[in-house]
């Protein structure tokens, strides 16, 4: 299970950065169901923007051994927290996204969904990326929201059942880069280990988790995670 640290050795702000994520607007208003309501066009522009930083970041060495690894392993699942896509773009063919995905478009009138950046990924050229500021939906006409979690919100039941099949039947459990503080996410570590899993902390600070796991390695995922990689493949 991977968390916003993760992501911020690629470059991306979190919330708890000093003016990170919400860039000066309050949560309320760019973060919430409510605030949609009030404002689409202001949320609108805040995650278009957030897109666009985005096209200049790649996935660092933490996502691409986390790929490799699935591929060394018979029974692997990736649970991110995270809402960027990065794990897909190094390889991960099918991340449990819990909170969402910043470039998947949902209608707010029908079950209609689309990949925001379907068209610069086919054409690998970012600059054809297209994000209007009020986008409708194709089927129906309501209007789109971006597709990721907001507070308040309940996060996805299949990608909460699907996270805890994988935990319930898992041996070893990576926890790597999140803060373990976020609830329900944080809760499915003290399931694993419940279960009997053995339970890694990767983070360069402790968290409430390092008590309670099997191992704590402190530092960056994108230089423990590759170490990690070659201990598993020369063994």
């Amino acid at each position: 299970m991977t968390g916003a640290g993760v992501s911020a050795e690629s470059g991306v702000p979190t919330f708890r950065d000093a003016g990170g994520l919400w860039e000066g607007h309050r949560i309320e208003d760019v973060g919430t169901p409510e605030g949609f309501t009030r404002d689409p066009l202001l949320v609108w522009r805040f995650y278009n923007a957030r897109r666009r930083n985005l096209l200049d970041v790649a996935p660092n060495a933490a996502h691409h051994a986390l790929a490799n690894l699935e591929r060394r392993c018979r029974d692997f699942a990736l649970i991110t927290q995270n809402v960027d896509g990065l794990h897909a773009r190094a390889g991960t063919p099918n991340p449990i996204e819990l909170h969402g995905n910043i470039w998947l478009n949902t209608c707010t009138g029908c079950t209609h969904y689309e990949w925001a950046d379907a068209t610069w990924r086919a054409t690998g050229n970012p600059s054809a990326a297209s994000f209007p500021d009020d986008p409708r939906c194709p089927k129906c006409a309501g209007r789109l929201r971006p597709g990721v979690v907001w507070f308040g919100e309940m996060l996805p039941d299949w990608a909460v059942r699907r996270a805890e099949q994988a935990v319930c039947r898992c041996d070893v459990m990576l926890v790597i880069g999140t803060s373990a503080v976020v609830y329900p996410a944080a809760g499915l570590a003290h399931l694993a280990a419940a279960r009997g899993a053995f339970v890694v902390e990767i983070n360069p600070q402790r968290t409430p988790l390092s008590k309670e796991a099997d191992a704590v390695l402190s530092g960056k995922a994108g230089e423990i995670m590759p170490a990690l990689l070659q201990r598993v493949a020369s063994s």
